[in-house]
């Protein structure tokens, strides 16, 4: 969260700004992409273009607890900020049937 981060990383620009620099330096030293949350998936396609990957954690399924994270979304949600690969953890490896879990992930991420 923007508290968080300037509390915890005495960072005090907006959370934007600041990923959007983070970017810019990945793709200035030569990386293909960064791990951002979904949310800022976006922000970093717009600033380092469309071919510049997002991994982004914190993916679960509508309705799941968002546990310890606080910029979370559901595979869906992910696909429509433009998420290129996503890491879902505790949706898959907490269910009940996890292979039922996963493939509810990839229809629900690939549509």
């Amino acid at each position: 969260s923007q508290e968080q981060m300037e509390r915890v990383l005495l960072i005090e620009r907006p959370m934007k700004e600041v990923v959007a620099s983070y970017g810019r330096n990945a793709l200035k030293a030569g990386l293909d992409g960064v791990v951002c949350s979904p949310l800022e998936a976006p922000g970093v396609h717009e600033m380092c273009g469309k071919g510049f990957l997002t991994v982004t954690p914190g993916v679960r399924f509508a309705g799941d607890s968002k546990g310890d994270q606080n910029r979370v979304t559901d595979p869906a949600g992910a696909a429509a900020l433009g998420s290129d690969y996503i890491v879902v953890g505790r949706s898959i490896t907490g269910a009940e049937d996890p292979q039922a879990a996963y493939e509810r992930c990839v229809r629900e991420f690939v549509g």
